[in-house]
């Protein structure tokens, strides 16, 4: 009970601020932003993710459900849920200074609500290619006030990057894959042209077999035929995973190179598709299923969130 009053008072609050500022009041001065934050709340697996690898674990109050990396994030810290479904009230009990989103969070009237609030809250872009993850480190390092560590693991994904450039350069001919989602019915549901799939296809160096697409899509079995991947990469995520038995029965990929192979990899979602400071061993990682002959050196983990932070500002 006593939980329940401390969040409604809470919420109550930050009503009275949102109807101040669009009254013209404007925000009180101490509350308009932050210097040093101290209570990050992360919304998104990325953001979750940059944070740890800047070594900012300690500061981190609460996070969403998508912030799967590193694990320990949603055993240790609270979780407000899914970053399109948050509410004003679960937000606002984490007690946050500064909360940190990626684009895409909602709904539309929850974010409004803490946005007019005393609480800073900053949206990313969601990135999809070198440019963008980069920025993003920059961005919510700085934000979080330690721009020299920003600096510093911009550089180091950078290398992973540049290294990344140098293993596709190895591929001799790109062969194609399939990203299946999830399946509705018999049908897969695929990744098309502008979607994460297709970007992680292109950072790994294979062509997606179903570019003629647009976004997530269930493919009918000519399309998928007429395409013939040489490989079906699936998520191992207990939401998303698909059986063996379960791909062969899809008459979509009936007769297909990758079926008569058996050519079906497993990734984790998270992994594959947050793009955060991982992705270039992501990418790495993928294009070493598709091509194992070629033996492809692994890259670095200092990016991955486990390793001794950067110096303290």
């Amino acid at each position: 009970m006593v939980r329940r009053v401390t969040i409604q008072k809470a919420l109550a609050a930050a009503l009275l601020l949102v109807a101040a500022a669009s009254a013209g009041g404007g925000l009180p001065a101490s509350l308009a932003s932050a210097a040093s934050p101290q209570r990050i709340l992360a919304i998104g697996g990325a953001v979750t993710e940059t944070l740890y690898a800047l070594g900012l674990e300690d500061r981190v109050v609460a996070v969403d459900t998508s912030s799967t990396y590193p694990p320990r994030a949603l055993t240790d810290k609270p979780n407000v849920g899914y970053l399109r479904a948050l509410s004003p009230e679960g937000v606002l009990s984490v007690g946050p200074d500064l909360i940190i989103a990626l684009d895409g969070a909602g709904p539309p009237d929850a974010v409004k609500v803490l946005k007019g609030a005393a609480i800073p809250f900053e949206t990313l872009p969601e990135a999809r290619d070198e440019a963008g993850i980069l920025a993003n480190i920059s961005r919510i390092a700085a934000l979080a006030g330690v721009p020299e560590r920003g600096e510093e693991l911009a550089r180091a994904v950078g290398a992973d990057f540049a290294a990344l450039a140098q293993i596709r350069a190895r591929i001799p001919a790109p062969r194609s894959a399939v990203f299946v989602l999830s399946a509705s019915g018999a049908a897969p549901v695929v990744g098309g042209a502008g979607t994460g799939a297709q970007a992680m296809f292109e950072l790994a160096g294979v062509t997606n077999a179903m570019a003629a697409l647009h976004g997530y899509k269930p493919a009918v079995g000519e399309a998928v035929l007429g395409a013939d991947p040489y490989a079906i990469l699936l998520m191992k995520d207990q939401n998303h995973a698909l059986s063996d038995d379960a791909v062969k029965a899809m008459p979509a990929f009936a007769g297909t190179s990758a079926m008569m192979a058996g050519r079906f990899y497993r990734m984790d979602g998270g992994y594959l598709l947050s793009f955060g400071p991982r992705t270039p061993q992501a990418a790495r990682d993928l294009a070493a299923l598709i091509y194992p002959e070629l033996a492809l050196p692994a890259l670095p983990a200092h990016a991955s969130g486990s390793a001794a932070a950067p110096g303290t500002p």
